[in-house]
């Protein structure tokens, strides 16, 4: 994987305790961001896949093997006993 540097400007409270979660966790503060930025990334672009799937869906409908027609009045699904 081609690698590639970049600035960042943090406040420096956040970068400390950046820092300090990355060491206790035994891992660099590159390695700490970048798994960061993944699940961010992620988390996006899958929520973001989800939703045109699922309107994709809404559109198309589903078979409820009706044909179309439904067969009970509405006052008998609703009728209290």
């Amino acid at each position: 994987m081609d690698k590639q540097n970049v600035t960042l400007s943090l406040p420096k409270l956040l970068l400390k305790e950046a820092k300090i979660v990355a060491a206790s966790k035994d891992e660099s503060l590159s390695e700490f961001l970048r798994e960061s930025l993944e699940i961010r990334v992620r988390e996006a672009t899958g929520y973001q896949k989800a939703k045109e799937r699922q309107l994709r869906q809404l559109k198309k409908g589903l078979d409820l093997g009706t044909k179309g027609r439904i067969k009970i009045a509405r006052e008998e699904l609703h009728a209290r006993r």
